[in-house]
Order: C-alpha cells, then sequence, then structure tokens
C-alpha cells in the first residue's frame, strides 16, 4: 500500500454492495492523453488478461447473486466496463447480462449500463444490447470536435467522428437505451458552451465530473476555484431553463443534500459507497478512481474464485468509505458544509504519507459550488415561504 496508513477497520460487515462495475475488457482503443487508468501511476492493467475469460465472468455472476441473496437485495446496478467494453463484443455483454439476471433471485432487478466512448457503437451492436436491456452511458468531453482533442486513438487520429456518430444514433435509434454522458470538467473550456454542445446529443442526463488529482498531484489548471466557477456557470445555466432541458446527476445530488433529501452521488455527501470493481483476471478491487493515487491503490487482495464479496466489505479501504464522518479529517469534520460535502471524493484527498484522511484538493471549488446552489435555491424558495436551505450554508465561510 506504498506505506500509506490504513484507514479504520470497520466494526461490522458493513453496508452491502449495490452497484457491481465488471471489467469486460481491459484495453482500450483510444489513447486519451489525460487517461488516469492508463496514463496514471497504476500499471496493473499490464499484467492483466485483455478480454475477460468466461470463467471469471461466469463466477462473478455467481458471487453477485450470493450477494444479493444474502442481504435481501432488490435491484442492483450492472454496470460493464473497461477499457472499451465494446471490444469484449456485444453479444459477450448481452450473455453476461443475462447470466447475472439468471442468478439473482427472482425479486431482484439488475439495470445493466454500458459505460463506452462511443466509437464501435453501430446499430447492429445496438439492436443487440437494446434487446437484452443494456443501457448506454457514453463518454465524451463536449459535444463539438474541439472539446474532444485529447481523445484520440493510438495512432493520434481524432474519436470525435466516431464517437459522435454513436452518440447521435444512440439519440436517434435507440433513444429508451440512452442512460446519459458522463463529461469531466475542463475549466480551460467555455462552461456554458460546453453544457450547450452536449444537450445538442441529446442526453436524458448529465454526470460532470471533476478531473481526478490530489494534494501529491494537483489536477491541471488548479488555480483558485476555476473547477468551482465553471460548474456555478452551468448550474446558473440549468437553473434558469427550469431543469428541463437534462438531468445532471452532480446539480440534482446537490440540491437533495441541501434540502436533507438522501443522495448517493460519489464525490457529495456522506451515504456509504457501495460499489466494486471486478477486474478482468477476477480480482475485485476498489473502484479505479484510486488509481490516480498510487500503484495499488485500489487493490483488495481478493478474488472472485477464492472470496465472496462480503469479504471486501471488511476489506479497510472499504470500510473508510463506508464510515462516513468518522473517516473524515478534523477540518472536515468541523465543517457547515459537512453532510452536504461529504468531504469531496475519497480519491481527491490522498496526500502521499498522510494517506486520505485529508480535505478535499477541491475544497475551495466544492465550498465555491455548493454554497452558490444553496444561494439560489434560498433566493427562489422567498418568495414563497421560508428559506429552505439553512443561514449557515447562503454565505460567509465554514
Amino acid at each position: 500500500m506504498s506505506g500509506e496508513a490504513a484507514p479504520p477497520r470497520a466494526h461490522t460487515t458493513g453496508h452491502p454492495f449495490r452497484q457491481f462495475i465488471v471489467k469486460m475488457h481491459g484495453r482500450c482503443n483510444l489513447a486519451c492523453r489525460y487517461c488516469y487508468l492508463y496514463e496514471g501511476p497504476d500499471h496493473t492493467w499490464r499484467t492483466r488478461p485483455a478480454a475477460t475469460p468466461a470463467a471469471v465472468l461466469e463466477r462473478t455472476a455467481d458471487r453477485i447473486a450470493r450477494h444479493v441473496r444474502a442481504h435481501g437485495l432488490t435491484t442492483v446496478s450492472l454496470v460493464l466496463h473497461g477499457g472499451e467494453p465494446l471490444l469484449a463484443g456485444a453479444g459477450t455483454l448481452a450473455r453476461f447480462t443475462d447470466t447475472v439476471r439468471a442468478c439473482v433471485p427472482a425479486g431482484c432487478t439488475v439495470q445493466a449500463t454500458l459505460q463506452t466512448n462511443a466509437t464501435l457503437l453501430t446499430e447492429e451492436r445496438l439492436t443487440v444490447l437494446a434487446r437484452h436491456g443494456i443501457r448506454i452511458g457514453i463518454s465524451l468531453d463536449g459535444g463539438r470536435p474541439e472539446h474532444n482533442a485529447r481523445r484520440v486513438d493510438h495512432a493520434g487520429r481524432s474519436s470525435w467522428p466516431a464517437a459522435a456518430r454513436g452518440a447521435r444514433l444512440v439519440a436517434d435509434r435507440f433513444p429508451e437505451s440512452y442512460a446519459g454522458i458522463l463529461t469531466v470538467v475542463d475549466p480551460t473550456l467555455d462552461p456554458v458552451e460546453t453544457y450547450d454542445s452536449l444537450l445538442g446529443l441529446r442526453p436524458p442526463a448529465l454526470d460532470l465530473l471533476l478531473p481526478h488529482g490530489n494534494w501529491s498531484a494537483p489536477p491541471p489548471h488548479w488555480e483558485g476555484v476555476r473547477h468551482g466557477d465553471w460548474l456555478c456557470a452551468v448550474f446558473d445555466r440549468w437553473w434558469s431553463a427550469g431543469r428541463r432541458e437534462t438531468r445532471v446527476r452532480l446539480f440534482e445530488e446537490c440540491l437533495a443534500l441541501l434540502l436533507g433529501l438522501p443522495a448517493a452521488a460519489e464525490s457529495l455527501g456522506l451515504t456509504p459507497f457501495d460499489a466494486l470493481v471486478v477486474e478482468t483476471d477476477g480480482s475485485i478491487e476498489q473502484v479505479d478512481s484510486l488509481k490516480s493515487a498510487y500503484e495499488g491503490a485500489a487493490r483488495t487482495g481478493l478474488d472472485v474464485f477464492r472470496h465472496d464479496f462480503d469479504e471486501a466489505l471488511r476489506h479497510p479501504g472499504v470500510a473508510a468509505r463506508q464510515a462516513g464522518a468518522a473517516a473524515l479529517a478534523d477540518r472536515c469534520r468541523a465543517c457547515p458544509l459537512l453532510h452536504v460535502c461529504g468531504g469531496g471524493h475519497y480519491a481527491h484527498r490522498y496526500r502521499a504519507g498522510h494517506g486520505f484522511r485529508n480535505p478535499s484538493v477541491y475544497c475551495a471549488d466544492l465550498e465555491r459550488f455548493i454554497r452558490h446552489v444553496a444561494g439560489r435555491l434560498a433566493a427562489d424558495a422567498r418568495g414563497t415561504g421560508p428559506a429552505a436551505v439553512p443561514a449557515s450554508l447562503e454565505g460567509g465561510t465554514p
């Protein structure tokens, strides 16, 4: 574990996993210049098989079913991931999804989503995926060629023509299968222009993610609160349009938390984290974002052939992500934004030699964004009754 101090151990088996991220293929047909998975500090992908063997998939389906049965789960999320999962073939993705659904108890719904760069989407493949109830999530940096200049293939050619074709094919021909678009915030791009360009691809939902970085390897363009300002500008555009154009998960989760409602965002709030990853060799790991910190940060030492998923719940890294405020830095626990911010994304708290018990490297950006959203919400509420947001969140400093 690179000499890092272990997070506190849990005294219980923790909250069950409800999201199973399965690596269907360990390689990618693109070579995005900023990719933390293939260009970052963790190189464990090099020693793993490219395509996930059938034996791993069969065992994974069985482990998911055992976990569902043990915890009486009625709904779980199955994320078909990579690399680029379509390199495994649409038929393989469909068969595995069917196997998982056949293995779980009759009362459990398996919501399956493919996360893809969209370059390999064709009508034939989408027909197969739609027939088997697999929704399509697309990763893009924006809705224009210039926004995706760093998303290139291994020969350095732009991926945009193929990605745009794939995204429009989903929107035009398979709208019922369209899960949405995931975009990483780039503060060098105009925020409203980027948002409007993505709307042109007609996503039913957007997921805006902050670039992975930490105190030892800060994200690019980290000066001031540029990422926070970017999010505020897009929020204002979305809020002013009446939130009708598309759902924006980060914004909806922030609003819910400000109103005291439950939310399940990885980057906000204190809801126990409930996702795990199965790698192409059957290794059970924590989520990929941890790989942006250091080599082996996501490792648990477990695998689907020898271990149940309940054993992963007892891993100290998982326990820390399910411990709520107890696992946070003193500064975070004393902050009035604690229950909304939740310390930010776990991977963004890392500092070499000190582990993850630190505020987020985006602390200032998150404060800027949350207070801005709280202010807009309170201003709208004043016309109809008492402010729905505590006054302590509307302004000032923690």
